[in-house]
């Protein structure tokens, strides 16, 4: 019996269809290596391809989330600055 090792392998698709695909890439190919890690016993480089699948995902996740958040805040920052100076 060989242990569950999770791929992530959805998420990761998930990711790069929606976010970021970049880092998706990545994620998809540390998940695809999962099963088969597992299948040929090397359950410490399967536990270790997920735990990377995983940080990827969430790299790719809040990558864009970041991205947006400081667009908004140098909006707001170039709005503030041109009310002070006089311009809207």
């Amino acid at each position: 019996m060989q242990p569950h090792v999770p791929n992530h392998l959805v998420w990761a698709i998930l990711m790069t269809l929606f976010c970021c695909l970049p880092g998706g890439i990545v994620a998809l190919i540390y998940a695809s290596r999962v099963d088969t890690l597992v299948a040929t016993g090397n359950i410490a480089a399967a536990r270790e391809a997920s735990n990377k699948a995983s940080f990827w995902c969430l790299v790719s996740l809040f990558t864009p989330i970041l991205g947006i958040v400081a667009y908004l805040l140098l909006m707001a920052l170039g709005m503030s600055l041109g009310a002070l100076a006089g311009g809207y």
